[in-house]
């Protein structure tokens, strides 16, 4: 006997008919409203119906459920999270616990990106933008609908933000004492899936269009900083770009010892007119710098810099000594150079 000849009649339509997500009824979430949106971004799903709903009869009639039904198989294609004992994580040194959005990133997303991009899976920009859109924009939705912890510290928030997607997605819910039915929760649930959508294709276009072309400015800088300095601590970008992430990384990637770790940056400022010099920082989120800019010189500015340094051309350095200014490339090469051995 066929497989077809056992199964409900409606399902049997549904093979020759449009595909259908499952997702739960009532009070909607950042991570479904995301999930259904990435899984109708795939040829697949493009023009699938959306079923929610808590009825198990009417889960197990659709093709995909995602968020609810108590079940986390990715071979029968149900991704919920809800369940006692789950445990799935992004993996690739990530701990947060999974929502509907990531369980449906983790196993889509490379596809997605394909799709968005326009680009084959294999291509190398797929996976690297694929970690980096779960690391920048997923995993605070997994995180925040798993109510996992942002900070680890016994000390209450110094301030509240709620405008974060989640809170939005939330936000858009029927008020308390508002009058819902079915109806107005579905319709609402489509504003909201379109709201997570619109970010996640915003996000995904940065970084696809921003900020991983800059990585091959950071990687040509790096590839000439001997030419700079002996030391190969100076790093001269022809143009700016965001630099920090893209440099650690890459010191990283080439196993650069601690000690030979480039000090300063060099790049232009948008108008042209003028060179900065930054100081590398200890880490992405730190103030503090590996070497920042000599005492003597923080919170001089203009020629009374230039008197103290010798140096033509000095616009300032700042108080806390991380970032300088001078007219000329030139000139803030000059600076950077002293600095080292200041």
């Amino acid at each position: 006997m066929s497989t077809s000849a056992t199964q409900p009649a409606e399902k049997k339509q549904r093979l020759d008919g449009p595909k259908v997500i499952g997702t739960h009824s009532g009070t909607f979430h950042c991570d479904e409203a995301l999930a259904v949106f990435m899984l109708r971004l795939l040829p697949e799903y493009k023009d699938a119906t959306v079923v929610r709903s808590r009825d198990p009869a009417a889960l197990d009639a659709c093709d995909i459920v995602v968020d609810v039904g108590g079940v986390y198989d990715d071979a029968a294609r149900r991704y919920d999270h809800h369940q006692r004992g789950f445990t799935e994580v992004f993996e690739q040194g990530f701990s947060t616990k999974l929502s509907s959005a990531g369980l449906v990133y983790k196993h889509y997303g490379l596809d997605v990106l394909s799709q968005v991009l326009s680009l084959p899976v294999s291509d190398p920009t797929v996976p690297k933008l694929h970690l980096k859109l779960y690391e920048d924009f997923i995993e605070a939705i997994d995180g925040i609908d798993n109510g996992v912890t942002q900070f680890i510290s016994s000390e209450a928030p110094r301030y509240k933000s709620r405008t974060d997607l989640s809170a939005r997605v939330g936000g858009l819910n029927p008020r308390w004492n508002e009058p819902s039915n079915d109806e107005v929760l579905d319709a609402k649930f489509v504003v909201a899936s379109a709201l997570t959508g619109s970010e996640f294709l915003s996000k995904l276009s940065y970084l696809a269009e921003a900020w991983l072309p800059a990585r091959s400015i950071i990687q040509k800088a790096f590839a000439e900083r001997h030419s700079h300095h002996s030391s190969g601590k100076i790093l001269v970008f022809e143009t700016f770009a965001p630099w920090k992430e893209h440099l650690f990384e890459v010191e990283k990637e080439e196993g650069v010892a601690d000690a030979d770790k480039p000090l300063y940056v060099l790049y232009p400022e948008e108008s042209g007119r003028a060179w900065r010099i930054q100081a590398v920082p200890e880490s992405g989120e730190s103030f503090a710098s590996r070497k920042a800019l000599p005492e003597p010189w923080r919170g001089i500015r203009d020629d009374a810099l230039s008197q103290l340094t010798g140096v033509e051309g000095c616009i300032f350095v700042h108080a806390a000594g991380f970032i300088g200014g001078n007219k000329t490339k030139e000139g803030a090469l000059k600076l950077a150079q002293m600095g080292l051995d200041f």
